[in-house]
């Protein structure tokens, strides 16, 4: 059984923007689509955001709230994952639009799962707002990737 405080797990989270940060990155320097690099660039700013958000909250949210336990929280190799990708010059939009969904997809399961197991209702109102901001987040940007594509 593993224990782990609700602040240790939205750090966690953080660190899945970050690793899909450097994902984006390490994609970006080997990627000959002009177009697919401009996503890439908005995808690392967009996630150092994330992360620096989530950051803010983890800072700003009361004391006794970050220090609430979760028992049995598993995130999996997220950093694994996104390392075992191995970048393809001739990545388009779309393979890198499917690729984001993924990852991000998988990140947005993990606040799924706090929101189920969360051990009060404050913490579960909380984590709902997070899932449901960073849904929005995730259609704005499907939207915007749309947009795009017709420039």
């Amino acid at each position: 059984m593993r224990m782990q405080q609700l602040r240790d797990v939205l750090e966690r989270i953080a660190e899945c923007h970050l690793e899909m940060q450097s994902l984006y990155r390490r994609l970006h320097s080997n990627c000959d689509s002009a177009r697919t690099r401009l996503m890439l660039e908005y995808l690392q700013q967009h996630q150092k955001h994330i992360a620096d958000t989530i950051e803010s909250y983890i800072d700003d949210a009361p004391k006794q709230m970050m220090d609430t336990w979760y028992e049995n929280l598993e995130m999996g190799r997220f950093k694994q994952a996104c390392e075992a990708i191995v970048p393809v010059a001739s990545m388009t939009e779309d393979e890198l639009l499917e690729l984001h969904l993924k990852l991000d997809n998988r990140v947005l399961g993990y606040v799924e799962h706090l929101v189920e197991k969360a051990p009060t209702g404050e913490i579960e109102s909380a984590m709902s707002d997070l899932l449901r901001v960073s849904k929005t987040q995730q259609h704005r940007l499907v939207h915007s990737v749309a947009r795009m594509e017709d420039i």
